[in-house]
């Protein structure tokens, strides 16, 4: 039987969560304090207590690490920033879009969410599969 962390590591991060986790992604090892002032900055107000038992029980989960050696905790991201995405995109694709990436792609090309350079980004990519 599998223990309560070993399974927590196989959910999904909640919204707050993946707020967290991008924050980490993007400036790689941080206190709860600098977490807590990027969410602030760049999403919405957060209490700092809120903001540090959310990491701490986000370390229980198995999403984040954290070094305890200093006076300031450092947390990590412990799950792979693509890996996580993959699997959120994938759950998208499968209950938005019935398992249809085409669908999805359309829905977005369509409601003009792509920049022109991303449109010529994703124009490359095509045809970069289309050689293979």
């Amino acid at each position: 039987m599998k223990n309560k962390k070993d399974k927590n590591t196989t959910t999904e991060p909640t919204k707050s969560e993946l707020e967290i986790l991008q924050i980490l992604w993007k400036n790689g090892p941080s206190t709860a304090r600098f977490v807590n002032d990027q969410l602030n900055q760049e999403t919405r107000e957060v209490i700092y207590m809120s903001t540090l038992k959310l990491m701490q029980i986000m370390v229980e989960k198995g999403f984040l690490k954290k070094d305890e050696s200093q006076m300031k905790h450092i947390y990590w991201a412990a799950i792979e920033e693509g890996k996580t995405k993959g699997v959120l995109l994938d759950r998208v694709v499968d209950t938005i879009f019935n398992g249809s990436a085409g669908s999805l792609m359309m829905q977005l090309l369509g409601d003009k969410k792509l920049s022109p350079q991303e449109m010529e980004e994703f124009k490359e990519l095509i045809k970069k599969m289309d050689q293979q």
